[in-house]
């Protein structure tokens, strides 16, 4: 499975007394099936709707109730509970939950460990439309949000009372996407904004037919989760498709070649990166016809004429503004792929084209898994097995980031061997004869490595890396949660841009990473 951001995380699910508490499994379920480790407290009035051995069944973990307050373990569970966990969840929230938590009643297991818990609140509320519109209820959520908390929901629909209104819970999937927003507070690309473009665009011939496309959008929607999940700001521009957008997303619909330029153009302004994955129409309809084209009237012919060039007209943009910051484009080709690739990436002057053969079965249009090859403005060249779309999303983002940071790597290694190396004229950590690798890191995860890996050392370099100069290739591969840039074969040493000595505080804890021109 790839990394997500619930990859080893540790989340904490509080469920209330609601008939909605049968939501709640599904959404424990889905949580641990996404890689985080999920404990569950139910209260009293929850275990008249379902069972503890619920949701352990569909978590693995152990589900706590109030006796377990007080237990042998009574006087620090709730301690241990609300300190290892990453997030509390409580779904459904209650009308009456939400009151102990904004006044910090603490009166069974979960209120407590809520009290104790030093992580990010998000609640679910679930109950009959007046008990939620009710004024008490409504100032018991405004303090829980000045104080941090995230509040999903609830929905309108059908309640258990028989009314209609709004106090249903928010379903499972939204709430996951929600979560998943969470962790990615503080990723790399936290501050960026970053455009996407996704699915096909639909040229009228009349007011029932189009010129159109096979493009499902999945790969563009991939993209816009890959990229919220790394922190950014995204707006998606999505040709007609059906799929719902990534929660998170700012998205903006459009229908036609020229009504998603006039999108992007609006958009790119200030943006740090465009993704064009949409698959856009060539070519429309010179004169659509205003009424329906009736087949009584014989075979018409319809005269076509290019639409607008989007990536042109932003390249040109970027040139003159120096805005979007990077610029990534897709090639979907039925025929000399990388050779039509090449020619786009490099007269449209983009930083990163990912090519992608339309002929495959298992790639492409419609099915869920891509098989692409990356290439870059600097001439690197990737070609990725087949994955699936959201893990060529990832791939592709990642590079996205190495782009905005400055296309550096960075690599630690001790004086003596930076001293070796210049003297053999290649670098060799031990690594590569242990893994077939050297460690590298982004500029963001370097300080994260030096403090797991090098505490208290004092005799460190830091290689600032081109990675446009390597002989030796290049992979992302995953590592405790993220995508770290490995090299598959000694380090020439005209890649290395730099180096500067690598010291920790006082205290041996590294804070600051030397600054390179």
């Amino acid at each position: 499975m790839m990394n997500t951001p619930f990859t080893g995380k540790h989340i904490l699910l509080g469920v209330t007394g609601s008939i909605a508490a049968y939501k709640a499994a599904d959404l424990a379920s889905q949580l641990a099936q996404q890689g985080a480790q999920v404990s569950v407290i139910l209260t009293e009035a929850a275990r008249q709707f379902i069972t503890p051995l619920t949701f352990q069944s569909v978590t693995g973990q152990r589900a706590y109730t109030d006796a377990d307050l007080w237990g042998s373990e009574g006087h620090v569970q709730h301690i241990g509970l609300g300190h290892g966990a990453d997030l509390l969840v409580i779904a459904p929230a209650s009308a009456n939950t939400l009151a102990k938590l904004a006044h910090g009643i603490a009166d069974n297991l979960l209120s407590v460990t809520a009290l104790a818990a030093r992580c990010p609140l998000l609640v679910a509320p679930a109950m009959d439309g007046g008990m939620y519109t009710h004024p008490a209820t409504q100032a018991n959520l405004e303090i829980l949000r000045q104080r941090g908390a995230i509040i999903v929901g609830p929905a309108e629909g059908h309640l258990a009372s028989g009314m209609t209104g709004i106090g249903r819970m928010t379903e499972p999937i939204e709430i996951l996407g929600h979560i998943r927003l969470v962790f990615a507070r503080g990723g790399p690309l936290e501050g960026c904004r970053i455009v996407i473009t996704a699915g096909g665009t639909q040229e009228p011939i009349d007011p029932v037919r189009a010129i159109t496309n096979r493009s499902s959008g999945k790969q563009g929607f991939a993209l816009v989760q890959a990229a919220l999940d790394l922190g950014a700001q995204v707006t998606l521009i999505a040709g007609p498709v059906s799929m719902p957008a990534p929660i998170g997303a700012r998205r903006i619909d459009v229908r036609t070649a020229q009504e998603m330029l006039e999108a992007v153009l609006a958009e790119v302004p200030g943006a740090d990166a465009l993704v064009m994955a949409a698959a856009v129409a060539d070519f429309r309809p010179a004169a659509p016809a205003e009424q329906k084209i009736k087949k009584e009237n014989g075979v018409p012919e319809i005269k076509v004429q290019p639409t607008p060039d989007i990536l042109s007209q932003v390249s040109k943009l970027k040139a003159e503004t120096g805005f979007p910051k990077v610029l990534v484009g897709f090639a979907a080709e039925s025929q000399s792929l990388l050779e039509n690739a090449r020619h786009k990436l490099q007269a449209k002057h983009l930083d990163l084209i990912v090519a992608n053969d339309i002929t495959a079965s298992d790639a492409g249009f419609s099915v869920d898994t891509n098989r692409v090859t990356l290439l870059h403005a600097s001439g690197l060249q990737e070609a990725l097995p087949l994955l699936s779309k959201a893990e060529v999303a990832e791939a592709v983002m990642v590079w996205v980031v190495h782009l905005l940071q400055g296309k550096r790597l960075l690599h630690i290694c001790s004086r003596s061997a930076w001293r070796k190396a210049q003297e053999l004229g290649e670098y060799q950590a031990a690594s590569l004869e242990t893994e077939g690798f050297i460690h590298t890191s982004r500029p963001d995860q370097v300080l994260r490595v030096a403090n797991l890996y090098y505490t208290g050392a004092t005799d460190l370099v830091l290689l600032v890396i081109d990675a446009s100069r390597l002989k030796a290739s290049l992979r992302w591969d995953s590592s405790e949660g993220q995508l770290f840039p490995h090299i598959y074969g000694p380090l020439n040493l005209e890649a290395v841009k730099g180096y500067k000595d690598f010291t920790p505080d006082p205290d041996g804890v590294f804070r600051t990473v030397p600054g390179f021109d």
